[in-house]
């Protein structure tokens, strides 16, 4: 289930009745709900739906509030990040977050990212090319890590041709 709006790429949810709801979790902490939430914490939340344009609080914020600065800190990390245009660009930023989703192996994240690039323009035929890119270098470097392979005397700028 995703949430999302025109504004801003869709958002995993939970629950498929979670979207803008109070939500039960499996989570293996308490999520701190919008109403219970402290007046600091609250205008963080304020803050995440304002700057991703939707109308509720991922559960990874409601989790991360129960340590306040926590919170703050990883937002301003986040929004500092991802929210600047920069030299590399939404698109490739997302694309780089779902690789590291894959590789860590977070479904939380897979939902949230597959969603982004796809709402950030890739169709089903880039996600495949994507998906085989790291499916071959996630392969390669299994293969050097195992054959425990020492860097080239010679520098060369990657497999493509």
């Amino acid at each position: 289930m995703t949430c999302s709006t025109k504004e801003a790429p869709p958002t995993a949810c939970a629950t498929a009745s979670s979207c803008g709801q109070e939500n039960e979790s499996s989570a293996s902490i308490a999520l701190v709900e919008e109403l219970r939430a402290s007046a600091r914490v609250k205008a963080v939340y304020d803050d995440i739906k304002k700057t991703l344009g939707i109308d509720f609080v991922p559960n990874m914020y409601k989790a991360m509030a129960n340590n306040p600065a926590y919170l703050e800190m990883s937002w301003a990390r986040i929004r500092e990040v991802m929210g600047q245009e920069g030299k590399l660009g939404r698109k490739v930023k997302d694309i780089v977050a779902l690789t590291v989703c894959i590789m860590s192996g977070c479904d939380y994240c897979l939902d949230v990212y597959n969603s982004a690039v796809k709402h950030g323009g890739l169709d089903d035929e880039a996600m495949i090319e994507l998906y085989s890119v790291i499916d071959v270098y996630s392969g390669l470097n299994r293969l050097n890590i195992g054959l425990q392979l020492k860097q080239d005397s010679k520098p060369w700028f990657g497999c493509g041709a």
